[in-house]
């Protein structure tokens, strides 16, 4: 790899403007340099670091063949290289089913990579490049990286010390792999049982508490110089609709948003956070004109710069999601949120469409090239205040030292033990003992991985259990278990002590409520472990003991094994309300609900 200063040297007529301070406030000489390259730049150039973008493949250069396809077919490039030479991106967003996350050392070098080609162009600049890595069930590097318990996992320990270490840890390891921007923390208060796109992804229901945890989650990442992202701004908590596939429409009155969606993002403003993303919601409340709030000016500049203050990088969610693609087309989603006040226009469907709509824009009047110097010169203090003009590149040692250490593993396992909530103990089942329960069977769902690189959940389950001195079985039996199934793991608990039930979000006709209640029929006492949503305990009234664990990644699952044997009490809380399961206006178990030892 060309040492750093040669790269730089290649950027002509550059490297004498990269000499900026972490700085970013109005008027600094750091803003002088910037203004003085911006001003250099093209207009084709400048229009090209407005937008972040996906790329298939796990080399900058060298992709597999199948990915060389997938980028003609969708981007018109072979590799994430042509991408930056042709469109001169800003950035680039990592994901797993592009296959830019194999291994820790392979994401460094793609990220050496992309950086090589991009501040080798004439006028050359660093890449902002980011992933969703929220933990829990949204989480694009997988093992060896540290993965922590999710958002309502964090919220159910409290801690701000811990969401701060999370952050912390995290950030540290993605910067080490040349990850510089983290679409996390989710700051959506999640006040509905049904909203299938956030759910756990959220810290909780209070509003409160979602906001100190988002402003340590956000220190955090931020003292490891990656940027944090709060989104969905303003607010996709209390949704029943998931706006990858549809359009929702959040009802608040304003008077509740200021009390509920809008506290965490407050919260976040005032911790400094680096960047905000827009929700593709409408909230007629916040602006009557039916459009999603990610094209809204009422939305975006009268109420987030203007109310809130806010001054940092606004970036859309991603514009192949269909609650921004309902009312318009793909050539004026971009064109339009620029307007709005957005600063970064992330993963459109079609970049050249996109990208020569924003350009034509500029060129017929429709948008100043003023208007997009604010932008580019908010993005480019972004990666000033991240060092890239000055550190572009990391390490192999770099990656060794810092990912998935020891040290990090364990404070991973530390955390998650926190997050553990236990509902339900009848006749003090729990803490399982080895003496009277030695055999123990682990059914249910198995989920696929949110990383891709951990479970299957009734594996890990059993395997953990077994460590810790049963001797446990694991059969998986699906979130839609058929009645032979149901049968063969009742017929299978006849000959153990206990069952352990991992559940995934049981509904009152589900299957997997008549597998509880049948294996329970069998007299062996069953453990059920909710592994996504905490709902499910209100559907499942059989089990003689419920836990809480928010997701079904390893170190929330080993953790709630090390619960249920006794190794270490429950003390995490509910961070939101679970209703009864026959009349949703009662409250079975209330926020801040959980059992100890």
């Amino acid at each position: 790899m060309p040492s750093r200063r040669t790269v730089l040297a290649a950027a002509a007529g550059v490297t004498a403007a990269l000499a900026v301070g972490t700085t970013a406030s109005a008027g600094t000489p750091g803003d002088k340099k910037l203004r003085s390259l911006i001003s250099r730049m093209t207009l084709e150039e400048k229009v090209g670091q407005l937008f972040v973008m996906r790329v298939y493949g796990h080399s900058a250069t060298d992709p597999d063949q199948a990915d060389i396809d997938a980028n003609l077919k969708e981007i018109g490039v072979r590799t994430a290289a042509e991408l930056i030479a042709r469109y001169r991106v800003g950035g680039i967003i990592y994901f797993t089913w592009a296959h830019n996350t194999r291994d820790p050392h392979q994401i460094a070098d793609l990220s050496n990579g992309i950086q090589r080609a991009s501040l080798s162009r004439p006028r050359g600049l660093p890449v902002l490049i980011t992933t969703d890595q929220e933990h829990g069930i949204v989480c694009r590097v997988g093992k060896p990286a540290t993965l922590f318990p999710g958002a309502m996992a964090m919220g159910a320990g409290g801690s701000r010390e811990d969401a701060r270490a999370l952050g912390r840890i995290s950030g540290s390891e993605l910067r080490a792999m040349g990850i510089n921007q983290d679409y996390s923390p989710d700051a959506d208060v999640n006040i509905n049982p049904a909203n299938p796109v956030i759910g756990v992804r959220s810290f909780g229901a209070d509003p409160d508490a979602v906001a100190r945890l988002v402003a340590a989650e956000v220190a955090g990442y931020q003292r490891s110089s990656v940027a944090a992202t709060a989104k969905h701004f303003p607010g996709h908590g209390d949704t029943a609709v998931d706006s990858h596939y549809g359009f929702p429409v959040i009802t608040h009155s304003r008077e509740l948003w200021e009390k509920l969606d809008a506290v965490p993002f407050r919260a976040a403003v005032e911790a400094g956070i680096d960047s905000i993303m827009t929700a593709h919601i409408q909230f007629p409340a916040l602006d009557d004109s039916g459009d999603p709030a990610t094209l809204s000016r009422p939305i975006l500049t009268g109420i987030l710069r203007e109310e809130l203050g806010y001054d940092g990088v606004v970036v859309t969610d991603s514009l192949g999601m269909q609650g921004v693609r309902t009312k318009y087309g793909d050539d004026r989603v971009p064109v339009l949120a620029l307007k709005a006040g957005v600063d970064q226009l992330l993963n459109p469907p079609d970049l050249a469409t996109a990208w020569n709509a924003v350009l034509k824009a500029v060129q017929d009047g429709e948008l100043t090239e003023s208007r997009l110097d604010e932008s580019i010169l908010r993005i480019l203090k972004l990666k000033a205040r991240l060092r890239l003009f000055d550190e572009p590149y990391v390490s192999q040692k770099g990656v060794d030292r810092s990912v998935g250490t020891a040290a990090h593993l364990a404070a991973a396992d530390r955390i998650a033990e926190r997050t553990t909530t236990l509902l339900v103990n009848k006749g003090g089942l729990l803490p399982l003992s080895r003496r009277t329960h030695p055999k123990v069977l682990v059914v249910g769902a198995d989920p696929a991985s949110p990383s891709g690189t951990t479970g299957p959940p009734t594996g890990v389950l059993a395997s953990a259990l077994t460590e810790l001195g049963f001797t446990a079985t694991a059969l998986s039996t699906g979130t839609a278990p058929s009645s032979a199934t149901i049968a063969t793991a009742v017929a299978a608990a006849q000959d153990t002590d206990a069952v352990v039930v991992g559940t995934y979000n049981v509904t009152a006709g589900s299957a997997q409520r008549t597998l509880v209640e049948q294996l329970a029929a069998t007299g062996r006492p069953v453990v059920a472990v909710a592994i996504r949503n905490p709902y499910d305990v209100a559907h499942l009234p059989s089990a003689s003991a419920h836990l809480a664990t928010y997701s079904w990644t390893d170190v929330e699952l080993r953790a709630a094994a090390r619960v249920i044997a006794g190794r270490v009490a429950p003390r995490a809380k509910l961070p939101v309300p679970v209703q009864q399961a026959d009349d949703p206006a009662k409250v079975l178990y209330p926020i801040g609900y959980g059992l100890t030892y």
